[in-house]
């Protein structure tokens, strides 16, 4: 009886334990939830502001000034994304050990050597008043809602253990925008890549693993190999620090945006497509706001951290970017003076070296003392990690200083946003448009009034016509021949107004004609979405939005096309393989979920990239560098045996002619191992396998994507079609053995305008706009974004109310 009892108090107490934990979930998921509804006292404003929210989540700030706008975006930023405005700040400060821990202070010593944060502050100096006005505005914002927030913080703040944010600060969102920048550019990792493979590869080898663009001539450079072979030990450091820098988006780098005129519009006014590729984030990077002020009337989407509406509308104009990807980022290596370790070699003599040290917190650990030097060129990045007392000589007698536009103190990108945001037509657009600094972005333009325009704008270096390395290379730091002079002026950079084509197309192609007179790069991404761009576009008399949105959902893929022929003439031995290949004789090169050949085509090139490649590079480099930018274009190069480039297929690279038998037996086995290995992941039989299973779009926490009980709660992952050449984009990582086919880069944001009833304009993200994980909102577009659907664009306030969920007034 005792037992009995004992048995039952114990099980009324689990009970009651289940009770009370349940109960303070339910209360914790709402207390952690933003107020929509009602009315708030907030200091900081000048007059009151409604917030209301539409049926989506989607802020429409209503205020009196747009000061008070920057304010309520600030606000609703915090409210909405707090632990990812955190995470923004803290990556650009670099102080993420903080509240991460050991893990993460190897990337905080190079941001801190980047100076990112530092330079911000340098930069704000520079900005017109009225910049100012909406940077402090927006730190208000922040800043009054975490005094006025007394409510639980979001659900990653307990499970880190990190503080409460301490005040936000406007360089903060300076040193966002920098970040940005970076993410789209890495040249730098390029320049890298050549120097490490001139430790196994002759200098015609490494021409042919990293081509021209398809069509232009090989740019040509000095022989760099042997200088770099001199260098194994700066080279071996480089490597160790590229591996601890924050990564880019440039491996898949990718955006799409066309305008047409209204000469090719069912409307007659324009219509204006755009859809960035950027990793996917849970939460997406984009977060969709509508700002409403005497003077300033735009919506579209905003990036937490920085007070303004980066691509999107206003009731007169219409804008989208893509990633230029111009070559601003230099490599440098700088002598160390043998006499006095404080000095490098510049061409007229020693300088010393700038120096500072800085403070490193990290969490659980002692403070860690970081000292960075500083050339004429920039930071030396090879001092973020320690050089080991037994290093090459070479490590100790050379160290690398980084060059990048981004640093500069004049860069005014966040001053341009502001003028995007207020300008009414081409003119007062353009103006705004020579503020911009980084990154270099392909604009496309249209307005109410019928025009459509082009501008490349940013700070891009100009070159000395005797430098031989071309900014492909790192460069001897004491030799002038390899300075910058100077910028492209802003008149010279590309730009069209009205052009007799009636469109406009960018997908990060070639944007400039052979005889254009200055170097932006020679590292285009390959034109394959650009075509089919095109293609679509001339496939219908006129367009409409449902003809744009169909455009933004292709995933026909031309690099498929351009390698089935040569897959198709082979006969294989082998009733699996067989099979297989007949598949992919009637296939188009159609990336959809439910395609089979899509799966069989990607494994197949995906192994016989590395077949072809391993033996020359080795294991070292392959593992870094196996990634499609890099493989894709030498690959065709090799497969369609181009300028004899087939003898690639034979082991070790053999000079002698390549036979098409050695090809044919590299493809044999690629494709043998491709479906073994399909088999183990997917099954036996091969008519049951589908694109989309494998090729799942997963947006990525950040940081617990990389903890795996936590990254099942936090990420969001949905099959997706499209490969890294669609329209409809969705790139995969090479290097990834457990999750190799799996979406990482994608179109996170579409929108189109419509410049004939604005209103009519529509968007989508890929996540939601909370983000807090237990928010409805947090990833409430996911399934409409997979499907191709939008959601509204729309100003006008009595729209909005129908379906709102709810209004806020803040009030002073």
């Amino acid at each position: 009886m005792n037992i009995r009892r004992t048995l039952k108090i114990a099980a009324l107490l689990l009970l009651l334990v289940a009770c009370i934990l349940a109960a303070g979930f339910l209360w914790y998921r709402q207390a952690s939830q933003p107020h929509i509804d009602g009315s708030m006292k907030i200091a900081g404003l000048k007059g009151p502001v409604d917030i209301v929210r539409d049926r989506e989540g989607v802020p429409h700030i209503f205020a009196g000034s747009p000061s008070d706008a920057y304010f309520a975006l600030g606000f609703v930023h915090a409210q909405d994304r707090l632990w990812q405005l955190e995470m923004n700040r803290r990556i650009a400060a670099g102080r993420l050990a903080e509240v991460l821990g050991p893990n993460a202070l190897n990337t905080d010593r190079f941001l801190r050597t980047l100076g990112v944060r530092r330079n911000a502050e340098s930069i704000l100096a520079s900005l017109n008043q009225e910049t100012r006005t909406a940077l402090d505005a927006y730190a208000r914002g922040i800043n009054s809602y975490l005094a006025a927030h007394s409510g639980p913080l979001p659900p990653e703040f307990l499970l880190t253990g990190a503080p409460k944010p301490s005040a936000w600060a406007p360089a903060d969102s300076i040193a966002w925008q920098t970040m940005m920048a970076w993410d789209l550019g890495a040249n730098w990792t390029q320049e890298l890549l050549r120097m490490r493979l001139s430790q196994r590869l002759s200098f015609d080898q490494i021409n042919e693993f990293l081509p021209p663009y398809p069509g232009d001539p090989v740019l040509p450079t000095q022989d760099y190999t042997k200088l770099y072979r001199k260098l194994s030990g700066v080279t071996d450091q480089l490597a160790a620090i590229a591996s601890i820098a924050p990564p880019s988006g440039i491996d898949g780098m990718g955006s799409n945006n066309w305008v047409l005129s209204g000469q090719r519009t069912g409307s007659g006014k324009p219509m204006l497509a755009n859809d960035p590729h950027l990793a996917l984030a849970a939460p997406s990077l984009w977060y969709f706001a509508h700002l409403s002020a005497p003077g300033l009337n735009v919506i579209g989407a905003t990036l937490p951290g920085i007070p303004c509406i980066v691509l999107g509308r206003t009731d007169r104009i219409a804008w989208g970017f893509t990633n230029t990807a111009p070559d601003v980022q230099d490599l440098y290596i700088e002598r160390i003076n043998p006499a006095n370790a404080m000095q490098y070699q510049a061409p007229e003599g020693w300088r010393d070296f700038g120096r500072r040290t800085e403070t490193i917190k990290v969490k659980g650990q002692p403070d860690v003392e970081l000292e960075i030097r500083s050339t004429r060129h920039g930071p030396v990045i090879s001092g973020a990690l320690p050089v080991a007392d037994k290093a090459p000589l070479d490590a100790r007698e050379y160290v690398m200083s980084f060059a990048w536009t981004a640093l500069r103190q004049d860069d005014r990108t966040v001053q341009a946003g502001i003028g995007f945001n207020r300008a009414r037509n081409w003119n007062e657009f353009l103006m705004a448009a020579k503020d911009f600094g980084a990154p270099q972005q392909n604009i496309v333009y249209a307005d109410v009034d019928g025009n459509i325009g082009f501008v490349a704008p940013a700070i891009v270096p100009v070159r000395r016509a005797e430098n031989d390395l071309k900014g492909l290379a790192p460069a001897p730091g004491w030799d002038s021949r390899y300075d910058w002079t100077g910028i492209i002026p802003f008149e010279a950079l590309p730009q069209t107004f009205n052009p007799s084509a009636q469109r406009i197309v960018t997908a990060n192609e070639k944007i400039v004609a052979d005889d254009y007179p200055h170097f932006l790069t020679s590292e285009w991404a390959l034109p394959y979405r650009a075509k089919r761009i095109h293609a679509l576009l001339d496939s219908e008399a006129k367009h409409a939005l449902k003809s744009f949105a169909r455009i933004q959902q292709d995933s026909i893929s031309l690099a498929a096309q351009e390698l089935l022929p040569v897959l198709r003439k082979f006969e294989l031995a082998g009733e699996r393989e067989r099979k297989a290949l007949e598949l992919l004789k009637t296939w188009n090169g159609s990336m959809t979920e439910e395609s089979r050949e899509a799966l069989i085509f990607n494994a197949w090139m995906r192994e016989a990239s590395r077949q072809i490649f391993r033996d020359e590079l080795g294991e070292e480099l392959m593992s870094d560098y196996w990634e499609q930018r890099n493989m894709h274009q030498p690959m065709v190069n090799v497969l369609k045996n181009i300028n004899g480039q087939g003898r690639w297929c034979k082991n070790g690279g053999s000079e002698s002619l390549a036979r098409e038998s050695e090809c044919k037996a590299l493809l044999e086995k690629s494709l043998r191992i491709a479906l073994t290995d399909l088999e183990q992941r997917y099954g036996k039989n091969m008519m049951e396998w589908k694109w989309g299973a494998a090729h799942v779009a997963r947006s990525e926490h950040r940081p617990f994507g990389n903890i795996p009980f936590l990254s099942q709660i936090f990420d969001i992952r949905v099959p997706s079609p499209g490969d890294t050449y669609t329209v409809n984009v969705g790139r995969y990582n090479l290097r990834n053995e457990s999750e190799p086919f799996t979406s990482r880069h994608a179109a996170g944001l579409r929108a189109l305008y419509d410049l004939s009833d604005l209103e009519n304009s529509r968007f989508i993200h890929s996540s939601g706009q909370s983000g807090n994980v237990l928010s409805s909102l947090y990833g409430s577009y996911v399934q409409r974004w997979r499907q191709g659907a939008y959601i509204p664009m729309q100003m006008k306030r009595e729209s909005i109310e129908k379906e709102k969920l709810g209004i806020l007034r803040l009030e002073p």
